[in-house]
């Protein structure tokens, strides 16, 4: 991946901390910003009014909330022969009227030329990600911090950066998958196969990886290429329907064509947990480690993994101490805490993702309810250095693992 890749849908961003008086021009029936050093290098100043169609996002770990607008750039000293005096401004909207003090303003313009304003929430999952994402913080700054060279960097994990854009309506363009596409057709008959066969399919593509010595980096790639074969995948059948299309005998068939895109839109939701579980499970295999998946515990409970077994988790006289449970989320949000009710006999839960820059708060509420994140090691700079010295990799967790099933192999 060339981690130059912002570059292909930005042309820059600015982005600031919203004061009191900000937030509250933000919610005002309209308002605009001074056109500062930061905003008139983003922008432009050898222009006249200059009116962009914006889109608009609100991210809080709540959820998103999404507005469509516009923005005008203008001399307000058109006029003044030697003054000039730019301002940015826009109307009020859902997005805008949701802005506190403290929260961070991303003024993003896009390679159409057009604008995305996202506020996100102070202290948010968000507020982190985009920060890692554009590779910018605005902290002790009052002004718009720029950025307009979105230069390589090999530490930005493709993945990852792929989920965050898509979760601010970027659609990620990669042709990485495309030099195994005749191959798929080929031996899934263009058509997808099961998700454990398409994660046995991905591992099988991806050289030089070591499950053992290096589990972090391992299963990162494992993920990385089996989304990029997806897409490649999901592309190629999405245009082979579209080619047939959705007309029978001179009628449109509606209820057909959504059931088509509701079916695209589902598997794309379920598919990345699924394929996730896939290559941890691989993972244990290759590292001797013994588990059970999906095990039915109290109240009809499923956690995702047992260590050893379920048959010791439900033997009583089996100490709880070398009991493990692994939950597993590709995404967090507040869905963490059900690993809290899957497995009784466990007072320490663990749980592995590879959601980037979770907030402070809900890592420490992580803390409070006994529950241990794992990350994937390459995964640990999105977090703050007061998280990095709690937080587990894979390896980590590989090794306590193996510790407690020293004790299942002496019974």
């Amino acid at each position: 991946m060339d981690n130059g890749y912002l570059a292909k849908y930005f042309k820059g961003v600015a982005c600031k901390k919203l004061s009191q008086v900000e937030a509250d021009a933000m919610k005002s029936n309209q308002h605009e910003y001074n056109g500062d050093k930061g905003l008139k290098s983003l922008l432009g100043t050898n222009c006249g009014r200059i009116i962009f169609a914006a889109s608009f996002m609100y991210l809080g770990d709540d959820g998103i909330v999404e507005a469509e607008g516009r923005m005008t750039w203008y001399d307000a000293r058109e006029n003044h022969p030697k003054r000039t005096e730019w301002r940015l401004y826009f109307p009020a909207n859902e997005v805008t009227n949701k802005s506190e003090t403290g929260d961070t303003l991303y003024l993003c313009k896009k390679t159409d030329d057009t604008l995305l304003v996202i506020v996100a929430q102070r202290g948010s999952t968000f507020d982190g990600q985009m920060q890692w994402l554009f590779d910018i913080n605005s902290a002790g700054n009052a002004g718009f911090i720029v950025k307009e060279k979105f230069v390589s960097d090999k530490k930005k994990i493709e993945y990852i950066a792929r989920i965050i854009l898509e979760q601010i309506g970027i659609e990620y363009e990669s042709d990485a998958g495309n030099n195994c596409l005749e191959d798929m057709i080929d031996r899934f008959g263009g058509k997808f196969p099961t998700t454990k066969e398409f994660s046995k399919y991905s591992r099988e593509t991806v050289r030089e990886v070591s499950p053992i010595e290096e589990p972090d980096e391992t299963l990162l790639k494992w993920m990385n290429q089996e989304e990029a074969l997806f897409r490649s995948l999901e592309k190629y059948i999405i245009e082979e329907r579209l080619r047939k299309g959705f007309i029978r005998e001179n009628d449109v068939n509606v209820d057909e064509f959504i059931a088509f895109s509701l079916s695209v839109q589902n598997r794309r939701k379920s598919r990345v947990g699924l394929a996730f579980e896939n290559h941890l499970e691989y993972l244990f295999i290759e590292n001797s480690v013994q588990y059970s998946r999906t095990p039915v515990t109290e109240n009809k409970s499923k956690p995702d993994f047992i260590f050893p077994c379920i048959e010791a988790y439900r033997d009583r006289n089996y100490q709880s101490v070398y009991l493990t449970m692994l939950g597993v989320k590709s995404t967090c949000k507040d869905r963490w805490r059900q690993v809290l009710a899957e497995a009784d006999r466990i007072g320490r839960k663990h749980l592995i993702t590879i959601e980037a820059a979770i907030s402070e708060n809900q890592t420490k509420e992580m803390k409070a309810k006994n529950v241990q994140l794992v990350l994937p090691r390459e995964i640990h700079n999105t977090y703050l250095s007061s998280q990095r010295e709690w937080l587990y990799s894979v390896e980590d967790f590989l090794k306590e693992v193996k510790e407690k099933q020293k004790y299942y192999q002496t019974l």
